[in-house]
C-alpha cells in the first residue's frame, strides 16, 4: 500500500508536466457560460463556468480539459463545435488544433448545453475577434448550426446574473418554461402535498428580478452577432417555398390501386375460408382496420398528399398481408417456409441495393433511407423467428408481414434514388466519420437528459442508439446515421416539450420547426439537391399538424425535424461567407477580452499539443501494479 501511495504522489508531482503546452501563433478567447450543478440534496443550481478557447495551427485535433470533472462528457460537443465553426467560416479545421479549458467552482452536469458557447469562441479565435464579457448563452449545438433546447434555463439565468452579465441568450422557443411547484398544507394530523405546473416567462422574470436582458436566438449566426457585433451572412433561401410531392403522384396512385385490389382479394379469401366464428371475426376486424387506412389514403390522394397516401397504403398492407398469410399457414412447415421466403427477399434486396453506385446527394439520401429500412426488416424477421420458436404463430406471421412490406419500401426508395441520380459517385465508406459524429452527439444528448431529469421514457431512444451502434460496427453507415438522427430528434422533442400540455405553446414551437424545415429544404435545393426524403417527411408532418391534438402536434414536430435534418445531413458549405460589420446599437455596450496574437491566415503545422503520454504511462504503471496485487 505504501508503494502505491508513493507512486500516486509521484504522479501528482508530475501533473504540471502533463498539462497542455501553450500553443504558438494562436488566438485565445475567454468566455463565461452558465451550467447546472447538483447540490448534495439533489437540487439543481446554476453556476458560472469559464471557457478558455485557443485555436492554433495544427492538424485538426480538439482537446478538452474540464475541472472539476463534468457528469456528462463534453468531448463530442467540442468536436461538433469545431466542425460547425469551420463550416460557418468555410475554414478547413484540419489545419488547426482547438484547445478548450472548462473551469468551474463546482462539479457541473456538462454535456451539450455549452455547444453554442464553444462554437462562438472558436469562430472568434479563428477570426481574431474580441468577445463581450457581459454576454452569456446556453444552447445545444445541432449539426446544421441551429441552437437546440436545453434544461435548467432559470438556473442558468441566475448564474448569468451572478457574474454580472447584462445579456443572456437562450434557444428559440424556450422563453416559456414550465416549472413544477409543490405546496404543503397541514390538515389536522395530515400533511397534504400538492404539485402544480407553473408557466414562467423567462424574459419577463429575468428583467423584473435581476434587470437581466434575455433574448431568444435561432442559430450560431445570431449568437456570434450578440457576442462580437459581427454579422456572418447566412445562406440565403427563397422567400416563398412550395413543398411539392407531386413527383410521387404516379407512385401513390398505382400503389393505392394495388393495395385496394389486394384488400378485396383477401376479403373474399376470408369469406370463403373454413375459419371458425371466433377466428373469422378477429380477422374480419383486422381487415376493417386496414380498410379504414385505405379510406384515409384515398382522401390523402385526392388532396394531393402523395407521401401520406403511400404511408397509409403501407400501414394497410401490413394488416392485409398478415390476414392473407395467416389464412395460408396451416402447419409448422408452412410457417417455416414463409419465414425463409421473407429472408430470401431481404437478402436479395440487400445485395441489389448494396451494389448500387450512388451518384449525387439526392440519390444518397434515398439510398440511405432504403438501407435503414433493410435493417429494420432484418430486425422484424428476427422477432418473427423468435415468435416461431415460442410457438406464437400469430405474432410470427405479423412480424413476417411487417418485414416483407418494409423491404418493399426499401426497394421503392432505392428506385427513387436511381430516378434522381445526378452528380459525382459517392463511396459508402465516406459516410463513416459522419455516422460516428451523429452517434456520439445523439448519445450525448440522451445522457444529458438522463442526468437532468432521470429516465424520461428513454428506453426506445436507447434502443435506437444501440441499433445505430450495431449498424456502424457492421459498416452500415447510412443506417447508423438515420438511427442516430431519429434518436436525437426524438430526444430534443422530449427536452423541448417536457411538462408542456398547452396546445398554444406547442403550436408556436411547431411553427418554428416548420419554418426551419422549409429553410433547410430551400438550402438543399440551392445546392442543386432534390431532397425527395425531406419533401416526403414535410408533407407527412403537415398531415399530422392538420389533425390537431397533443399527440399529433408532437408527431408533426418529429417529422418536420426529420425533414430539416435529412435536407442538410450530407450538405457542405459551397462558398465562403461574407462578414458584415454592423454597429451593435440594439444590445448593451460591448466589452472585450484580451486576445493573443493575430489569427493565423497562413496556418502551418505545429508541434504544440497536449502532452498526456507521460501521464498515461505512469497511470498504466499504477494500474498494472494494482491489478497484479489483486490477481
Amino acid at each position: 500500500m505504501k508503494k502505491i501511495l508513493s507512486i500516486l504522489a509521484l504522479i501528482i508531482l508530475l501533473l504540471p508536466f502533463a498539462s497542455a503546452q501553450c500553443p504558438e501563433n494562436g488566438n485565445t478567447v475567454i468566455l463565461k457560460a452558465p451550467a447546472v450543478s447538483r447540490t448534495s440534496s439533489g437540487e439543481l443550481i446554476g453556476v458560472a463556468t469559464d471557457f478558455v478557447i485557443t485555436v492554433a495551427p495544427g492538424n485538426g485535433h480538439v482537446y478538452v480539459e474540464t475541472w472539476p470533472l463534468a457528469e456528462v462528457d463534453m468531448q463530442a460537443s467540442a468536436r461538433l463545435a469545431a466542425q460547425i465553426a469551420g463550416k460557418v467560416l468555410d475554414v478547413d479545421m484540419n489545419k488547426y488544433d482547438v484547445f478548450i479549458q472548462v473551469k468551474s467552482d463546482a462539479p457541473i452536469i456538462g454535456g451539450p448545453s455549452a455547444g453554442g458557447t464553444m462554437t462562438v469562441g472558436i469562430i472568434a479565435a479563428l477570426e481574431g475577434w474580441e468577445v463581450r464579457k457581459d454576454v452569456m448563452m446556453t444552447g445545444m449545438l445541432n449539426p446544421d448550426g441551429s441552437i437546440g433546447p436545453v434544461g435548467g434555463i432559470l438556473e442558468k439565468a441566475s448564474a448569468a446574473y451572478s457574474v454580472g452579465s447584462k445579456l443572456f441568450l437562450i434557444p428559440e422557443g424556450q422563453r416559456i418554461q414550465i416549472i413544477q411547484t409543490t405546496e404543503q398544507k397541514q390538515i389536522g394530523p395530515i400533511t397534504q402535498i400538492t404539485s402544480k405546473a407553473e408557466r414562467v416567462d423567462v424574459v419577463e422574470y429575468a428583467r423584473e428580478r435581476w434587470g437581466l436582458e434575455v433574448k431568444e436566438i435561432k442559430d450560431i449566426y445570431d449568437a456570434v452577432y450578440y457576442f462580437t457585433g459581427k454579422k456572418i451572412e447566412k445562406p440565403s433561401v427563397p422567400a416563398n417555398l412550395n413543398v411539392d410531392t407531386s413527383f410521387l403522384k404516379t407512385d401513390a396512385l398505382n400503389d393505392y390501386d394495388k393495395t385496394l385490389s389486394y384488400y378485396e382479394q383477401v376479403e373474399n379469401k376470408l369469406k370463403t375460408s373454413n375459419m371458425g366464428y371466433t377466428t373469422y371475426s378477429y380477422l374480419k376486424e383486422a381487415l376493417n382496420e386496414a380498410k379504414s387506412r385505405l379510406d384515409e389514403a384515398k382522401k390523402a390522394l385526392e388532396d394531393g398528399r402523395y407521401y401520406t397516401t403511400l404511408s397509409l397504403n403501407f400501414q394497410a398492407r401490413i394488416t392485409i398481408r398478415h390476414v392473407d398469410w395467416y389464412l395460408n399457414v396451416e402447419t409448422d412447415a408452412d410457417l417455416e417456409n414463409l419465414l425463409k421466403n421473407v429472408d430470401d427477399e431481404i437478402k436479395s434486396t440487400e445485395n441489389a441495393i448494396s451494389n448500387l453506385t450512388i451518384r449525387g446527394i439526392s440519390m444518397l439520401q434515398a439510398v440511405a433511407a432504403s438501407e435503414e429500412r433493410i435493417e429494420q426488416a432484418k430486425s422484424l424477421l428476427k422477432e418473427a423467428w423468435s415468435d416461431y420458436y415460442d410457438a406464437n404463430y400469430w405474432d410470427a406471421v405479423s412480424n413476417a408481414a411487417f418485414a416483407y412490406e418494409r423491404i418493399q419500401t426499401a426497394k421503392f426508395w432505392a428506385s427513387l434514388g436511381e430516378r434522381y441520380a445526378k452528380g459525382n459517385v459517392i463511396e459508402r465508406e465516406s459516410l463513416k466519420e459522419t455516422a460516428r459524429d451523429y452517434l456520439d452527439n445523439s448519445r450525448l444528448i440522451i445522457t444529458y437528459i438522463t442526468s437532468m431529469f432521470g429516465e424520461v421514457n428513454l428506453q426506445e431512444l436507447i434502443n435506437l442508439m444501440n441499433e445505430g451502434e450495431g449498424y456502424y460496427q457492421d459498416g452500415k453507415y447510412s443506417a447508423a446515421i438515420f438511427s442516430a438522427m431519429e434518436a436525437r430528434i426524438q430526444a430534443e422533442i422530449i427536452l423541448d416539450t417536457l411538462g408542456i400540455d398547452n396546445e398554444t405553446i406547442l403550436m408556436d414551437k411547431l411553427q418554428r420547426m416548420k419554418e426551419n424545415a422549409k429553410v433547410a429544404i430551400a438550402q438543399a435545393q440551392k445546392e442543386g439537391i432534390y431532397p425527395v426524403l425531406s419533401f416526403s417527411y414535410y408533407e407527412f408532418a403537415q398531415s399530422y399538424e392538420n389533425q390537431g391534438g397533443l399527440d399529433n402536434i408532437q408527431n408533426a414536430m418529429m417529422f418536420y425535424q426529420y425533414a430539416k435534418e435529412t435536407s442538410t445531413v450530407f450538405l457542405e458549405t459551397a462558398s465562403p461567407p461574407k462578414i458584415i460589420e454592423e454597429p451593435t446599437t440594439t444590445i448593451p455596450t460591448q466589452t472585450t477580452t484580451p486576445q493573443a496574437t493575430t489569427s493565423p491566415t497562413q496556418p502551418e503545422a505545429t508541434k504544440s499539443y497536449i502532452s498526456l503520454i507521460p501521464f498515461a504511462f505512469l497511470v498504466g504503471i499504477v494500474l498494472g501494479f494494482i491489478v497484479g496485487r489483486k490477481s
